[in-house]
């Protein structure tokens, strides 16, 4: 299908973001060869890679036959390379998977024949996928609490009652995306608030399947939230908030603003750093929240406290 395929109707455009990933790249387009058969093209948006990115996954592309195309790219932003493919994109349905994960054989298959076959005709359907974390299988994510309903699901999504989709479970098709993008220039949760764009106006159909295993670092997924914590959430919230123009709920959006301060807290008290983790669980106590938060929060709110009232003495001890 690689060869000449614009004018299927169910072809798929892959699109792979890549900055310096010459040492996984190739693990990843090997990983899609055998879903060869429904692949339009592959666009790999080279994002100022210093290594052979590029020239690595040419050859690996020659080698699975697959219908590769590079774009260049100075974005620096996983989400502004992906818009980039998605202008350039020329069949129906976009699958996205990030350059260090890996695809698992027949899920991109399965997704196409859901989206093609539910009834009525979805316009995305969600999958579910391994996550695997500094290199231990930690649990298969399933995709569950969806409706018929896509403002709905985005609301849910929003809070937290829906399975969070990961890049790389989920197909979508382009008439559904139109000229919805992911924002740049945010340090975190730019795929949430590109998916539930999308999901607010999307009929969704789900597989249970495993699609894809998620390669996780947790420092560095961590470190997100420790780099300008508070400019870094501002510049969030001010994306999230621009959520009003797809018609969510207000709710829904302090809930997130929640959820997400609460995670900010917690790593910044693993971290050692209880003012600021007394600051984003202020935030957190503010926002609407389900009962498992309540307790959360109640539990973060104990732990600075019985933290500062342990290391005051130690400190005082040292000045002695």
């Amino acid at each position: 299908m690689g060869n000449g395929a614009e004018m299927d109707l169910e072809a798929v455009s892959v699109i792979i973001p890549a900055h310096d990933a010459a040492r996984t790249i190739a693990r990843t387009l090997a990983s899609l060869a055998s879903e060869r058969d429904v692949i339009g093209e592959v666009l790999l948006v080279d994002d100022s890679s210093s290594d052979a990115t590029a020239a690595i996954a040419t050859a690996a592309a020659l080698r699975f036959a697959l219908p590769l195309r590079v774009i260049q790219s100075s974005c620096r932003d996983a989400g502004g390379a992906r818009n980039l493919a998605l202008e350039q994109a020329r069949f129906a349905w976009i699958y996205m998977i990030d350059a260090d994960d890996v695809h698992l054989e027949g899920g991109l298959r399965a997704l196409l024949a859901t989206a093609t076959t539910a009834q009525p005709r979805a316009d995305m359907v969600v999958g579910a996928y391994r996550r695997r974390v500094d290199g231990e299988e930690r649990s298969t994510k399933m995709p569950s609490g969806y409706t018929a309903s896509g403002p709905a699901n985005a609301c849910a999504y929003l809070e937290g009652r829906i399975r969070s989709i990961a890049v790389g479970s989920a197909l979508v098709s382009r008439r559904a995306i139109g000229e919805t993008r992911f924002p740049t220039g945010l340090a975190y949760d730019e795929d949430t608030l590109f998916w539930v764009r999308v999901m607010a106006k999307a009929s969704l159909a789900v597989v249970t399947r495993p699609i894809f295993i998620y390669f996780v670092s947790a420092e560095r997924s961590d470190d997100r939230f420790t780099v300008r914590p508070g400019a870094r959430f501002l510049e969030w919230r001010r994306a999230l908030r621009r959520l009003r123009s797809c018609g969510i709920a207000e709710r829904s959006l302090k809930t997130r603003e929640g959820l997400v301060a609460l995670k900010i807290a917690r790593v910044h008290y693993a971290r050692g750093d209880v003012d600021m983790a007394a600051r984003f669980l202020r935030v957190a106590e503010a926002a609407p929240r389900a009962g498992a938060d309540v307790w959360r929060c109640l539990r973060y709110r104990l732990k600075i406290r019985l933290r500062r009232r342990f290391s005051a003495p130690a400190a005082q001890l040292q000045r002695a």
